[in-house]
């Protein structure tokens, strides 16, 4: 993995279940090689201004983020 690749890791819900989600991995945390990762949703209805970025099919970088739709980070 590298700095920016899109990845699926499992993630709690709100129903305590766990389901890979995609996530945007970070960097990795040395000494413990822990991973900082952040999720992504589609729920754009949850928007966080000044927090959230919004990623669309219409920014250069979307055909390769492997996303198959509009996102939050």
């Amino acid at each position: 993995m590298k700095e920016g690749d899109v990845i699926l890791t499992p993630m709690p819900q709100a129903d305590g279940r766990v389901k890979n989600r995609p996530a945007i991995f970070l960097r990795e945390m040395l000494p413990f090689r822990d991973a900082l990762v952040c999720g992504i949703s589609t729920q754009i209805h949850q928007l966080a201004p000044g927090l959230d970025e919004v990623i669309t099919s219409q920014d250069d970088d979307y055909p390769g983020s492997g996303l198959v739709s509009d996102s939050l980070i």
